[in-house]
């Protein structure tokens, strides 16, 4: 399938520090291009707690703004303070956080018209001098339960409300965990991540997303929803 577009690969990648006016605090003016997982481990060995949970998270620190990541009972929304973007016009804006909202894997800018991109994120951070302890023992647990590793997109779907499990457990009830399409798999280790083992087209992997709902829907009557976005016009079932 490929995709029939312009990729543009994103180099705005610094990091500026500065006092917070409260004790202990501290600001963090970060490139949106600037990858989530470094900034998170630097912040925390610079004694700074509330990204803890980015070490080990794919992407840039302005995908984790869009798609408001999350793990280990943080979000990315909790630390945030305020948001540079560009708009399609070219118009530089600056959101501050009274101005921004969150929610479970989405933020306002999903549904922003005119955003051509975000260009940074300044970060309030608290002194904490158990951060990074935390840190390690979060991807210690992560290479423990998950296909840390393997390429993937990380989690698939969204976590069903008011159901009492949790999507990987639904797939692993349903019986899919290991099952394959092409070269795309359901991982052996986390239900919820499926592997790319080297071979896997788009194809594949849309055939494999279809099926796994499919399957879910059957046995419990929920309709999984993905964490995943697709990007248009391959949003549509391989069938």
């Amino acid at each position: 399938m490929g995709f029939d577009g312009c990729v543009i690969l994103n180099r705005i990648d610094f990091v500026e520090n500065t006092d917070g006016e409260q004790l202990g605090d501290c600001y963090y003016r970060v490139g949106s291009g600037c990858p989530f997982n470094r900034f998170g481990i630097q912040s925390c060995i610079d004694g700074f707690g509330g990204l803890e949970f980015a070490a080990g998270i794919p992407g840039t620190v302005g995908g984790a703004v869009y798609m408001n990541a999350g793990a280990d009972g943080q979000e990315t929304s909790d630390t945030v303070n305020s948001v540079e973007i560009v708009t399609i016009d070219g118009e530089r804006r600056v959101f501050d956080r009274n101005n921004l909202a969150f929610g479970y894997r989405w933020s306002c800018f999903q549904e922003m018209e005119d955003l051509a991109a975000i260009v940074s994120v300044t970060f309030r951070l608290k002194a904490s001098s158990l951060s990074r302890a935390r840190q390690q023992d979060y991807m210690a647990r992560r290479r423990l339960l998950q296909p840390v590793g393997e390429r993937s997109a990380g989690s698939v779907f969204r976590n069903p409300s008011g159901v009492g499990f949790s999507a990987g457990e639904l797939i692993e009830k349903a019986g899919m965990k290991g099952f394959r399409v092409g070269g795309a798999k359901v991982s052996d280790k986390h239900a919820n991540f499926f592997i790319n083992s080297g071979s896997s087209t788009s194809r594949d992997m849309l055939e494999l997303i279809h099926i796994v709902k499919e399957k879910v829907n059957q046995k419990f009557g929920i309709q999984l929803v993905e964490e995943i976005r697709y990007i248009s016009p391959y949003h549509q079932s391989p069938r």
